[in-house]
């Protein structure tokens, strides 16, 4: 059953399938990944004597032709029925074997959940750059209709690339927006006149200063009732366009202007103050990205800016609506829903992103969030199923600790962190994390240890899915001895060992404040765990 207001952790295609209905959704948007072949990552806190900046890999973008790749495609190829049958069969039988087949079949099983949720009224915006897009035009056309196209929206998303040589700079995104049927949700959006419009179009003042412009009142077609002649005034051959009454009304109101001549035309005002603004076209310029100096700005990457969604939500949505985003990153489309009365529903597949959106974005908002473990018996499901996650949510229960940025061959190093002060003798202010989701061992841990002074590091905490009971650990612990800061009489182990079973029973590490990771400021001076 679908429940608005909530947060799942876990791949978009396996939630909606679970948690969201047929026609439940009011309003798609999703960012997925551009196919771009980069990995992204997130630069955190502040470096000392002007050092490289320690950095989480946030979300993987490249692609490959894998096994799993070649199943998805022969299943689609083979089912008939599938929406994006069509498209996608298409689409492969002129595409090699490559990452972009592999990138695209993994977009079409997504994009036919997404058309099943939506509602007959319902409206979708696929985010994507033109890497991808004239193949994703063609999977939407195939999804969901060509008919149900509406707009290619290209937003303006930087102001240029300095490092241009052989093209032009690429400084756009493309955003394409399709309803699910003939009768979507529909608000229209207004952007402001710009200063040289209001000059250029505005230039007339009445008698309070109010600025306005002039139409006619020609009848376009022709109607006999509407000739009439008004205080001298002679009506077009046409007629008038509009009645006696609403003529006079106009007048009381101060909305005619009079010609200096009989013989001019009689024409109706239209003040500046009354008018709603431009209708929004296609080509938006006029939402800035987030900079690097942006009140919003989170350190997240690809992150959009607030304004980008409100204008989409408002659009395409109305009050009390339900608003699905299926890769919903740090939560834009959240905080845009709930500014504006609607309910959500954001889905990501990394934990971190979810707890950007708890810890940063939206810090008073109380959520509910499935598939996060919520006790041990969660965890080591998590840890069996998906290690490369469960490392990635057990290093952020310790806030201040950020997931490393490379998993693989990382020498043992799953998270790091940053203290606010060096300890005293110590000339580093690194934090250091391993992450154990199996049976423990010594040997291993013992080679954590021994790294922590050899990076150097500050201090490291060595996190097991159990409580770690043996003597011999704790010996191995104590033989890097504690660390104090300014000279305080407060000690910290410099090498110790920590649970998720400790997690969830709110016994946090001995651990200083840290700094934190997405703005370099202090956290809370003592530890508390989200």
């Amino acid at each position: 059953m679908t429940t608005p207001n909530r947060l799942h952790f876990g791949d978009c295609l396996d939630v909606m399938r679970e948690h969201i209905d047929d026609e439940s959704v009011d309003l798609i948007y999703l960012d997925p990944p551009f196919k771009s072949d980069r990995n992204y990552n997130l630069l955190f806190g502040k470096t000392r004597g002007g050092g490289k900046r320690a950095s989480v890999l946030a979300f993987e973008d490249t692609w490959r032709w894998d096994e799993a790749a070649a199943i998805r495609v022969e299943e689609m190829r083979r089912a008939v029925a599938h929406p994006a049958h069509g498209a996608l069969t298409a689409l492969a039988g002129f595409l090699p074997e490559s990452g972009s087949l592999a990138y695209l079949s993994y977009m079409a099983e997504r994009l036919a959940e997404c058309r099943r949720t939506l509602k007959p009224t319902g409206s979708i915006y696929l985010h994507c750059d033109p890497t991808m897009s004239h193949y994703l035009k063609m999977l939407m056309d195939g999804i969901f209709g060509p008919a149900n196209f509406r707009n290619e929206i290209v937003w303006k998303r930087t102001t240029s690339h300095g490092n241009v040589s052989t093209n032009f700079g690429a400084v756009t995104d493309i955003i394409l927006y399709y309803a699910r049927s003939g009768r979507p949700t529909w608000n229209q959006i207004y952007t402001p006149y710009s200063e040289e419009y209001v000059e250029n179009n505005f230039a007339r003042r009445d008698a309070d200063g109010r600025r306005f412009t002039t139409e006619n009142l020609r009848n376009p077609g022709v109607r006999p009732n509407l000739h009439y002649p008004y205080k001298g005034y002679e009506p077009h051959p046409n007629g008038w366009a509009v009645s006696l009454e609403r003529m006079e009304r106009y007048d009381r109101e101060g909305r005619l202007y009079y010609p200096g001549s009989k013989s001019g035309r009689l024409r109706l005002k239209r003040f500046l103050d009354e008018q709603p603004g431009h209708k929004c076209q296609n080509l938006w310029d006029d939402i800035k990205p987030v900079g690097s100096r942006a009140h919003e700005r989170l350190g997240y990457p690809t992150q959009k800016p607030l304004a980008l969604l409100e204008r989409i939500v408002e659009a395409s949505s109305n009050s009390g609506d339900v608003i699905l985003d299926p890769f919903c990153g740090c939560g834009t489309t959240v905080e845009a829903a709930i500014k504006l009365g609607r309910k959500f529903i954001g889905i990501d597949i990394s934990p971190f992103a979810l707890d950007v959106i708890q810890r940063e974005r939206l810090p008073d908002v109380r959520f509910d969030v499935t598939g996060i473990p919520t006790d041990t018996n969660g965890a080591s499901k998590l840890a069996r199923e998906k290690p490369f996650e469960f490392e990635k949510w057990a290093v952020t229960r310790i806030p201040g600790l950020m997931p490393n940025e490379k998993q693989v061959g990382d020498g043992g190093i799953d998270g790091t962190g940053k203290l606010l002060d060096k300890p005293d003798g110590i000339d580093t202010d690194l934090v250091l994390a391993q992450v154990k989701g199996g049976k423990w061992n010594a040997s291993q841990f013992r080679d954590f240890v021994g790294r922590i002074p050899l990076l150097p590091a500050a201090m490291g905490t060595y996190i097991t899915l159990h409580p770690v009971s043996a003597g011999s650990a704790r010996a191995e612990a104590a033989k890097l001895g504690d660390v104090g800061f300014n000279g305080s009489p407060a000690r910290y182990p410099r090498a110790q060992l920590w649970s998720i079973a400790d997690y969830f029973e709110d016994r946090p590490p001995r651990l200083p404040p840290l700094a934190n990771p997405y703005t370099g400021k202090a956290m809370q001076e003592s530890l508390q765990l989200f």
